[in-house]
């Protein structure tokens, strides 16, 4: 069983007892418990899928905030050429990671 779940306007296809990588989250702890209900699509294991118009009413992904996260470190590199102009930065993203605790339908 899967679902395709919205959260911060990014989709993400989740399953139950499985970790995801989500958009960072300031208001939430490690330990928390966060209920997504922007539900956009459930599948059972024997093929039966119930798409949303454009959410499910009453679906709901019940997940467990595992940590807060930074990503790999992405380089920012500007130059101009024969004008002596250089500059490097660097940026971590943050992310929040959560596991899937239970989906409702």
């Amino acid at each position: 069983m899967y679902a395709i779940v919205d959260i911060k306007d990014k989709q993400f296809k989740v399953r139950e007892n499985e970790t995801a990588y989500v958009p960072f989250h300031s208001e939430l702890n490690k330990g928390d418990e966060v209920v997504f209900d922007r539900v956009l699509l459930v599948s059972d294991g024997a093929g039966d899928v119930t798409l949303g118009t454009p959410t499910i009413d009453g679906a709901a992904v019940h997940a467990t905030v595992v940590d807060q996260v930074k990503g790999d470190k992405v380089i920012v590199f500007k130059k101009k050429r024969r004008k002596r102009y250089r500059v490097k930065r660097g940026h971590r993203q943050q992310y929040t990671q959560i596991r899937i605790d239970a989906l409702t339908n």
